[in-house]
């Protein structure tokens, strides 16, 4: 069944109705002269048409919907595009279970193997984390990652970060000292979304890595308390870092939303966070909701702990997951090297392999 309406069209596709506006329709021709053909990149300008325009005619040719307009142009609507429209590119993030663990892969095998790479970035995708064993524990060896994680995300401070307690000091992580749970560089607007951490060496008793499932404890606070959890995504909140040579500072709100509401990132850094001005509206509402998150944040829910040993790596889709470190006694050696990459390369990269996969088959 098609009808033509005003302003759309009625048709039935697989006993699934469907009412496509007619500008939708139009703005999704896939001939040649709508679309370069190489690419598949539109260069139809919706505006090169009227806003109240109606087809002539629209008739249905095997999996095709074939659209007459008034200026004599034809469009081919694929019916299989449209069941498809919905696909998801990527797998669903799930909550962290009672006692996980993370995914171990060889290192050789992650940057040499596509199946073994696609595995580990789907672990990514779905938990937020993965670990790489038997890495070389040579300097600047996360330089390699980006074949699979895509360009490193460069910082003011260091391409490569160098932690060690015999190193430049300029926040706790460079001390033997506890680090609490947070994510990096919550002081910069676009935050970097994947961090990698490359332990070197360690010789030193305790220090043991803990990684926190953000998206199941905002879940958990959104149900429990969602008016605490609706200013988390609204009231901005100062960061800064700095040491003698650099600053980096934004305001932004701890939990930011996609359109749809579903959580899109956590930023968290209590150890960043600065004096908010005290006349600011809502302010007694959003410490209390602070109050909440972080009594959350510091039990041992939603966490799991292990000892990140010499020639390993700790991969954390950061704008998810929470980083933190036990406190240890400086007593050998202890050297970690971390780097930033984006996450939607590393997503994107598992699409391309998957895809290429199901090529060869």
């Amino acid at each position: 069944m098609i009808e033509i309406l005003k302003d759309s069209i009625l048709v039935n596709i697989n006993n699934i109705k469907y009412e496509l506006p007619h500008l939708w329709v139009r703005d999704n021709c896939a001939c040649n002269e709508c679309r370069i053909k190489e690419t598949q990149e539109k260069q139809f300008l919706i505006n090169s048409i009227e806003a109240d325009v109606v087809p002539d005619k629209v008739i249905q040719e095997k999996k095709n919907l074939i659209v007459y307009w008034p200026d004599k142009h034809v469009t081919k609507l694929s019916l299989e595009d449209l069941e498809d429209v919905n696909k998801k590119r990527f797998p669903k993030p799930k909550f962290w279970k009672k006692n996980f663990q993370p995914n171990y892969f060889d290192w050789k095998k992650f940057l040499e193997d596509d199946l073994i790479a696609i595995e580990a970035l789907k672990s990514l995708l779905i938990s937020g984390v993965f670990i790489l064993d038997k890495a070389p524990s040579r300097k600047n060896s996360l330089e390699k990652l980006s074949s699979r994680l895509g360009p490193i995300h460069e910082t003011l401070f260091e391409r490569i970060h160098n932690v060690s307690v015999d190193g430049h000091v300029y926040n706790v992580a460079h001390t033997a000292k506890a680090l609490p749970p947070h994510n990096d560089f919550a002081s910069y607007t676009a935050q970097p979304s994947i961090q990698a951490l490359h332990m070197l060496v360690n010789e030193c008793k305790g220090g043991h890595s803990i990684i926190l499932d953000g998206l199941s404890l905002l879940k958990d606070l959104q149900i429990d308390h969602p008016g605490h959890f609706e200013i988390l995504t609204k009231f901005a909140i100062p960061f800064r870092e700095f040491d003698n040579e650099n600053e980096t500072y934004a305001e932004e709100p701890i939990i930011s939303l996609y359109p749809s509401g579903e959580i899109k990132s956590f930023r968290f850094s209590n150890q960043l966070m600065q004096m908010i001005d005290p006349k600011r509206k809502y302010l007694k509402e959003f410490y209390f909701a602070y109050h909440e998150l972080c009594k959350r944040i510091n039990t041992k829910h939603y966490k799991a702990s292990f000892r990140l040993e010499s020639g390993q790596v700790l991969i954390v889709a950061s704008h998810r997951v929470l980083h933190a470190r036990e406190s240890f006694i400086p007593d050998g050696k202890r050297h970690l090297q971390d780097a930033y990459y984006v996450f939607d390369n590393a997503a994107n990269n598992f699409v391309l392999l998957t895809n290429q996969k199901k090529l060869n088959r």
